[in-house]
């Protein structure tokens, strides 16, 4: 019997560097807040069981109000974030319990996320404990060194094994928690701590690999003000349909 998928969006932002007052999920795009559209994504996908949204201190009753009106039924608990995305993270993990399930901890400010990634992701957690969405670098990277007057070029990566990474990341529940706990038991974790979840479980479940599921270059993540123009547009083209 497969186990249950839920789908966790992590929303604990707000917004400073997309220049808004209010937290960016929910900023309006194609008629519908941030959070809405992720959260509907989640809804309509039949691989999906339940949804738990990590929402930004103070801005709860906001959620509900969407979920209420959107008639999201797949929504079953809406959580403060805390003030880290690691923080965030730990609370949703908290709030599903013990009982092992596949769990999809997606950004929220990706809302384009495509419906082909998330049944890839709960297909690939069928025999793979964690899993990553990924897409190739179509830039070449470079590792900047302290130069004379400056920085200077000291590496030049290779770039066909380089990705970048996007969400959702996916993981059994047992693993991701043990990968929090060993991290909240390290004293130096603190100091220098995991920019996503995939990291935590490299760091600290390194036995553990991390299977690779292709992302999609439309699978933006909200961060600056351009952003929005550029998901405003991807949204109308989706909704114009292919070109012949």
């Amino acid at each position: 019997m497969d186990s249950r998928s839920v789908g966790v969006l992590l929303a604990g932002g707000v917004g400073q560097r997309v220049g808004l007052a209010t937290p960016k999920q929910l900023a309006e795009i194609a008629g519908k807040t941030i959070i809405e559209h992720s959260i509907a994504v989640f809804e309509d996908a039949p691989e999906i069981d339940e949804i738990v949204v990590l929402m930004t201190p103070g801005y709860t009753d906001r959620i509900r109000e969407i979920v209420d009106k959107g008639g999201y039924r797949k929504v079953t608990k809406i959580v403060e974030g805390g003030a880290s995305r690691t923080e965030s993270t730990w609370r949703a993990l908290q709030a599903l319990g013990t009982e092992e399930c596949d769990v999809l901890l997606h950004d929220a400010v990706r809302p384009l996320v495509e419906p082909r990634i998330i049944t890839e992701c709960v297909q690939a957690l069928r025999t793979h404990h964690a899993v990553n969405v990924a897409i190739p670098s179509s830039d070449t990277v470079l590792v900047a060194v302290p130069g004379a007057d400056g920085e200077v070029i000291g590496e030049v990566l290779d770039r066909s094994r380089l990705r970048r990474s996007q969400t959702p990341q996916c993981f059994k529940l047992s693993v991701i928690r043990e990968a929090y706990e060993r991290a909240f038991a390290d004293p130096d974790f603190d100091s220098r701590p995991a920019t996503d979840d995939c990291g935590v479980v490299l760091r600290y479940l390194p036995e553990v690999p991390i299977h690779l599921v292709p992302g999609s270059e439309h699978n933006i993540k909200i961060t600056h003000p351009a952003d929005l123009r550029i998901a405003e547009l991807l949204f109308r083209l989706a909704a114009e349909g292919p070109t012949a």
